[in-house]
């Protein structure tokens, strides 16, 4: 999720842990720890291109960080602020690294939380990595906490906050399995075979969503919206076009690609250059029509002294996609026109 909600949920298990015994140390504490995994970014900049993909949310985001981090900083915070013992500083920080990490197991971007022990991206696909319905009952009830003097009502609106927010995590979550049924329903009825499929909520909301469906070499791309007038979805067919890169397939930066996409790929050759792009975050035209950009797009780096070998792979930075035309756009099609 957005740095603004880990910052968010942190403050309120912090104060939810240890507000009543320490004040606003514990919120405050709770913050930098909720926002604490997600410095994992400063690193990728002194990595290679393969080695980043799959560095952000790798073992900062795992249960082992959660258990050892929580121990080592509740040790050290515990010898700064004595009001309250190690174990009391160590629950507050193991609570607030690790709900940072369950909450993005919910999008669709993949935590490795399991990490080192296995590098399996846990991603649920529930929720956009930005959505307000989630994020402001949780603030409010934390900004309308943190201005009363009374514990009573302190605890109370900022547990109301949290329950807010939870409640409606595990409605996306209900919707997702909702969604995932539908589709699959959908590809059954227009004669679809598929062997995957992977559906998502399209930018800050939780109404429409976007659904890949895979099958051999290609893949069959959809919109559906909760408030459709019925469940007929329109497919579009995406040729992944592997064999351009099947004598490569083998090549680290390859095999990096293909975990990190999950088979939900397009392979591209223009302007001399090959182009992998993966397709579950989506392009600025929400799968509408063929002129957008996909979100996630590598240009494939050929070695200098073999260029029938991948040596690297350099993610491409598209111009902000998210304009009005296309937020405009979102909106009609959300409201299920």
């Amino acid at each position: 999720m957005d740095s603004v909600t880990q910052i968010a949920l942190g403050a309120a298990v912090g104060e939810k842990v240890l507000g009543k015994k320490v004040g606003n140390k514990a919120p405050l504490w709770g913050a930098a720890l909720g926002i604490l995994p997600d410095l994992d970014v400063l690193g990728a900049a002194f990595l290679s291109g393969t080695d980043q993909l799959g560095f952000h949310r790798w073992m900062s985001h795992s249960l082992l960080f959660a258990v050892g981090g929580g121990l080592g900083i509740g040790w050290a915070l515990s010898k700064l602020h004595r009001h309250a013992s190690w174990r009391e500083w160590s629950t507050l920080a193991f609570w607030a690294i690790l709900t940072h990490a369950l909450l993005d197991c919910f999008t669709g971007y993949g935590t490795q939380l399991f990490s080192p022990f296995s590098n399996y991206p846990v991603a649920f696909g529930s929720i956009f990595v930005i959505d307000p319905l989630y994020t402001l009952p949780l603030a409010i009830g934390l900004i309308a906490a943190l201005c009363q003097r009374q514990q009573h009502w302190r605890r109370r609106l900022n547990a109301l906050g949290l329950c807010v927010s939870t409640a409606y995590l595990l409605t996306t979550t209900a919707i997702c399995l909702h969604v995932r049924s539908t589709f699959a329903h959908a590809l059954i009825e227009q004669g679809i075979p598929y062997e995957r499929l992977h559906v998502v909520p399209t930018p800050f909301n939780a109404v429409l969503w976007s659904g890949l469906a895979g099958a051999d070499d290609h893949l069959w791309a959809g919109l559906y919206s909760l408030l459709d007038s019925d469940s007929a979805i329109h497919f579009r067919r995406i040729e992944r076009n592997t064999h351009l890169i099947a004598p490569q397939r083998d090549d680290p930066p390859i095999q990096r690609l293909f975990w990190f996409s999950r088979g939900y790929y397009r392979v591209e050759h223009r302007n001399d250059a090959l182009y992998f792009y993966d397709l579950r975050f989506g392009r600025s035209d929400f799968y509408l029509d063929s002129t957008g950009t996909y979100f996630f797009t590598f240009r494939l780096l050929p070695d200098p002294s073999h260029p029938e070998r991948i040596a690297d792979l350099q993610r491409i930075n598209n111009p902000s996609a998210l304009t009005a035309q296309a937020l405009k756009r979102l909106w009609y099609r959300l409201i299920g026109n």
